[in-house]
């Protein structure tokens, strides 16, 4: 088959390479479409892969093309997303149900190979079966919207609350979606990008706020008549978001950290106060993933992606590339900045 091979940094190369073998318990998927990951930017760009050769990708879409001995809830021809984990199933944590935090996971395009090829071999409980009507495209997006939907869980979620979501890249865009599923008394959502804030309205934000704006933070206020927001989410990873989430808490709030941050952050005794005072719950979200395996992220993103109340807007994607020009997609990240929304690499 083919597939876009890294074989060092910056080295990505469109070849020839091993097709994945079907074994007893797995499904050979041929991968149609496959979104580039914010983790896939440094495996590539700055030395991050695991080891050389290898295939990423874990983000995917596409059709069952042979089925593994043992396995009777797939067929040829099933339209499948992946989930990407391949937990031990064995430690405390996935004895649990909290595969995310199994330590001895291994990983479908990082530590295996991934989808950023013509096919893809994984085990049959990895693969979710999906609605044919929804485009493969957005059906690729599934893990972004899983990894929303588990902060959301994590967060112990309730409707009827003002709800903030600080950053409305994919997963900030997904997070406000599941906040309006289950019932949101007002969903505002918070950037600095005006094109990402008019996708945020399209997607059922009750308002937006541009934290450029010198007087945000009352403007923010006033949307909640001074109450403050009950549950807030942070998808941005950035130290700005994160110092945001202390000031829009109302007391008593649930507050989740998604994004995860890559550059040091240290909180004022001021600011700290606020989480004594406000009594805030915080937890961290990582992954997506529950039991059953892979959990109700994934089995809730296949139901309201095909009911069309989780909703997908052409703005969520930048640019597509055929896979053969994976190497020139990359090279856009140089400057991050300039992408805004999901890169996705289609096979031809």
């Amino acid at each position: 088959m083919k597939a876009a091979v890294l074989h060092g940094n910056e080295d990505l190369r469109y070849e020839d390479y091993p097709t994945p073998e079907t074994k007893p318990g797995t499904v050979k998927v041929h991968v149609r479409a496959t979104g580039i990951c914010g983790s896939d930017v440094p495996r590539v760009l700055h030395n991050g892969a695991h080891f050389y050769p290898i295939v990423l990708g874990h983000e995917f879409a596409g059709d069952v093309v042979e089925v593994g001995e043992g396995v009777t809830s797939l067929k040829v021809g099933d339209t499948v997303s992946g989930a990407p984990i391949l937990p031990c199933g064995k430690c405390d944590d996935c004895q649990q149900g909290h595969f995310s935090l199994c330590k001895h996971y291994s990983f479908i395009g990082s530590r295996e190979q991934g989808s950023f090829a013509e096919y893809v071999v994984m085990p049959a409980q990895n693969a979710v079966k999906y609605d044919p009507s929804i485009p493969y495209e957005q059906a690729a997006m599934f893990e972004p919207s899983t990894v929303a939907l588990h902060g959301v869980l994590c967060n112990e979620y309730k409707g009827g609350g003002y709800v903030a979501v600080l950053g409305c890249g994919t997963i900030g865009i997904f997070t406000l979606q599941w906040a309006k599923i289950f019932g949101s008394r007002k969903a505002v959502v918070f950037d600095i990008d005006e094109g990402r804030l008019a996708l945020a309205k399209r997607m059922g934000a009750d308002a937006v706020v541009n934290t450029k704006e010198e007087s945000f933070l009352e403007k923010a206020m006033a949307l909640t008549n001074g109450h403050g927001y009950d549950y807030v989410f942070e998808a941005a990873g950035n130290p700005a978001t994160m110092h945001i989430a202390f000031e829009v808490a109302a007391n008593k709030a649930h507050v989740c950290f998604i994004g995860t941050p890559h550059t040091d952050i240290s909180f004022t005794p001021a600011e700290w106060e606020n989480l004594n005072r406000k009594e805030m719950l915080m937890t961290g979200s990582w992954m997506s993933y529950s039991a059953p395996f892979p959990g109700k992220e994934w089995e809730l993103t296949a139901h309201y992606f095909a009911t069309g109340q989780l909703k997908f807007d052409p703005a969520f994607l930048f640019r597509r590339f055929p896979m053969s020009q994976a190497a020139e997609a990359f090279a856009l990240f140089h400057h991050p900045e300039q992408v805004h929304g999901k890169i996705m690499l289609v096979n031809e």
